[in-house]
């Protein structure tokens, strides 16, 4: 089982700049493939960003590309979400996830463990 707790949401102004922390613990973080996902009142829960098991490949969706970047550190059990130029669509809760195959396709039902998300709300 693994455990996944994120940190680093909160109030920020349009074109502002915030960056999340997810902490992973339970088993080997260098065999899990990372992701974040985001939900926004009223709909589903979308793909952001994902990282491989070494953080050498990564993806985006299309809205956050060249604003947000994802990060991984396997050496402190931590994935991180470096997201700039805010705007307010991407209020949402933000969610950190794991995929124990290290293919990193956008959708949610291929990660097996999720945290329980911390929300990013941007005033405009």
């Amino acid at each position: 089982q693994v455990q996944l707790v994120e940190s680093g949401g909160g109030l920020v102004q349009a074109g502002g700049s915030l960056r999340l922390s997810c902490a992973a613990s339970g088993r080997a973080f260098n065999s899990l493939a990372m992701g974040w996902f985001r939900q926004a009142p009223g709909k589903e829960r979308e793909f952001v960003a994902a990282a491989s098991r070494g953080g050498g490949a990564t993806r985006y969706a299309d809205s956050v590309k060249g604003r947000f970047i994802i990060s991984r550190d396997n050496a402190k059990n931590s994935v991180y979400l470096q997201m700039t130029s805010l705007k307010p669509e991407d209020t949402a809760v933000y969610y950190c996830a794991a995929a124990e195959l290290n293919f990193l396709v956008p959708t949610s039902k291929t990660y097996d463990y999720w945290g329980q998300g911390t929300q990013v709300t941007v005033s405009s």
